[in-house]
Order: structure tokens, then sequence, then C-alpha cells
């Protein structure tokens, strides 16, 4: 394993009722103003913004509201709520929903308090921010791991770039099964899926042999199919739906990826289709990544065939990547381009443009070319 220093900013509150056991405490070391900030008001529909403002407000806290977060979150809202920060002269940030509402509040954590463009600054000048504003996060959809690290995914709309971001990691999360109970089959489905590509993306980056990193990598691959397998038999099993809560954080948070270098070429072909539909994350996952092990599995044969063998019951690379394929075709997951959701129609010229604008990772099993990216997205048609 290479080099590496490794320090868990976040502290998991997990199991449900976590909040009403919790929060209180947890937001008691922060000042009074809390920015409460959620996405399209399902969380007002369901209880959970009653349950996490009257708590909030036990505990002595104002509470200004920041709503409407998208599911692939603009760089336009990360400026709304970056000004009305400031306005409110906040002091903690508590973000209530799913990857979307945790990524944009990272990122408004951090341009509030900094009065440079945080895009400019991180993309064009390579400058990160040293100051934020503290956040923590109550998770009602898992799959992103967004809880569990400071990075997060904005789409600046007016460069059409959909690209990863550094800055504010949430001081802790809170992770009650409970609240993701109101969360559509498919919504369910897909977020688990990204989980499940965030384990293979790690796992298919540079690593040496034997490595528990890879090993703890496939456990969380094999734990997440298992766990929606379970799903599909009966999508409101709540133990199933935590056992995916936990295999989300463990996949995102940090643990994976020590000592090695990661792969994430299919995230970078999935953030750049996003920018230019607004399709749902998972699902594009879904559409895109057994094209891409079509072209990778010789590259990467003694992995995939290792892959097929603990998560999936299948003995050669090739036979990994079709089990993979069969799997989300059980899921009823999208398995091309047509069924996704899109602002836009889905042409070839489009692909040409998401092909063309699609981040190359050099650390995958085989650096692809612009090209290859095309011929992978066609496939997906």
């Amino acid at each position: 394993m290479q080099k590496f220093v490794y320090e868990y900013a976040t502290k998991v509150y997990f199991g449900e009722g976590a909040a009403k056991e919790h929060l209180a405490a947890a937001v008691s070391a922060y000042g009074p103003h809390v920015m409460l900030a959620y996405g399209g008001g399902s969380v007002k529909k369901n209880g959970i913004y009653d349950e996490v403002k009257s708590i909030l407000e036990g505990a002595g806290k104002e509470v200004t509201d920041f709503s409407g977060i998208m599911s692939n979150p603009t760089y336009a809202k990360v400026q709304e709520g970056a000004q009305l920060a400031k306005k409110e002269h906040i002091d903690f940030i508590l973000a209530v929903g799913g990857g979307s509402v945790i990524d944009c509040c990272k990122i408004v954590a951090a341009q509030a308090k900094t009065d440079k463009d945080l895009w400019e600054m991180e993309m064009t000048d390579h400058q990160f921010p040293s100051e934020v504003i503290p956040m923590g996060a109550i998770v009602t959809a898992s799959g992103t791991g967004a809880e569990m690290n400071g990075g997060a995914v904005i789409t600046n709309e007016e460069k059409v770039i959909k690209a990863g971001m550094a800055a504010a990691a949430p001081r802790f999360a809170i992770l009650d099964p409970a609240y993701t109970m109101s969360v559509p089959r498919m919504q369910v489905i897909s977020g688990a899926f990204d989980t499940l590509s965030h384990a293979m993306e790690t796992y298919f980056g540079n690593s040496d042999a034997d490595n528990v990193s890879d090993d703890v990598a496939l456990a969380v691959m094999r734990n997440t199919v298992v766990n929606m397998k379970r799903l599909m038999g009966n999508i409101d099993d709540i133990q199933a739906r935590g056992n995916l809560m936990w295999d989300s954080a463990m996949a995102e948070n940090g643990i994976l990826k020590v000592g090695r270098v990661t792969d994430f070429q299919c995230h970078q072909m999935e953030h750049q289709l996003g920018a230019y539909t607004d399709c749902n994350h998972g699902q594009g996952l879904a559409v895109i990544h057994p094209a891409y092990y079509r072209h990778i599995a010789k590259d990467a044969e003694e992995k995939f065939a290792r892959l097929g063998q603990e998560v999936f019951g299948v003995d050669t690379a090739e036979k990994a990547v079709e089990a993979m394929a069969d799997f989300i075709r059980e899921c009823g997951l999208p398995t091309k381009m047509s069924e996704l959701r899109s602002k836009t129609e889905i042409t070839p010229e489009l692909l040409r443009n998401v092909a063309d604008s699609c981040n190359i990772i050099k650390s995958n099993p085989r650096e692809l070319s612009h090209d290859e990216i095309y011929d992978i997205l066609m496939e997906c048609m």
C-alpha cells in the first residue's frame, strides 16, 4: 500500500430515533443561527422537517430555511445559499436530505466565508477554502455517502460542467433508516447502485496485491448487492435500508481509498452526461457501467474475476460484467440512454459533447481517449 494519512472528520449517530436522541447535543457547541437546508419539500410531507425544527428550537436555535435544493445541485443554488447565510449571519448549517442537499451545503459553507468565486478559486487557481461555516447532515436518502467526506459534486450550468469540489466535511451525520422509509423504490435502488459504483470504482483503481482496501471494498459490494435484493423482495425492509445506509457511508468515508489510487472514470462520464441532461445520477451510472466495463475487463482480468466470484458468484471477468448487467436489469434500473429522464433529447451530437468534455482518469485499468468514451456512450443508446 502507498503512504497515507487518514483522519475521520465526521461523528456518526446511527439508528432509529438518532435525531431525537442526539441532535440537540450535537448542535449545542455552535452559535444560535442555524440554516436548515432541504430539497423539494418531502421532508415537510413526511414529518421529518417538523421533528428536526422542533429539536433545534428546543435547543435554543433560531432557524432559517434554505429550501428547493435540486437533485443535481447547481452553482447558482450554491450562490443563493451563500448569500442567505451571509445575510442571516448563520453559525451552523444543517443539511436534511440526500447527497444533493448535503453537497450543496458543503459548498455553501465555504462560499459564504469568502468573497472570491469558489469555482474559479478551485478550478482555475487550484486554491481551496481554509474557512467554512460548520455543518452537519441528517440523511433521508442514502447512496452517495456525501455525509462522510468533504467533497461535493456541483453542476455549473453556465459552463455545462458537473464536477467535484472540495469544501466542508460535516461535523456529524445522523443516519436513521426510518427517515428513508418514504423514499420511493426507484430512488432507493438507484441510490444503492451509486454505493455499489463507488466501491467498484475504488476497487478498480491502482493497488498492490492482497491489500485490505480491496478486501473491504469487495465486502461492501457484496453486502450492497445482498441488501438490494432484500429490498426487491420487500421495499419496506428497514433493516436492509439501514444496512445500505452504512454501506453508503463505508464506500465514501475514505476507508476503501487509503493506500491506493482510484478509478472513477464511469463517474466522470456520468457527471458530464448529467451536466447536459440532468439525469438521475445512480440511473446514469447503471446505464454506463456495463458498456464501460466491457471495454476494460481484459485490462484488469484478475480483479474482475475476483469481483465476479465474491460478489456475483461467477468465475470469469467476462461473466462478472454480464452478471452485473443482469443485476441492473433485475433491479429495474435503466439499461439504455432512452430510459433516462432528460431535460433534452439525447442524441449522438450531445454524446459527442459529453465525451469531449469528460475528464480523463489516468489511474483506471486503462486510460481512455475521448473517442473511446464516445464509443462507450454510443453503445448505451
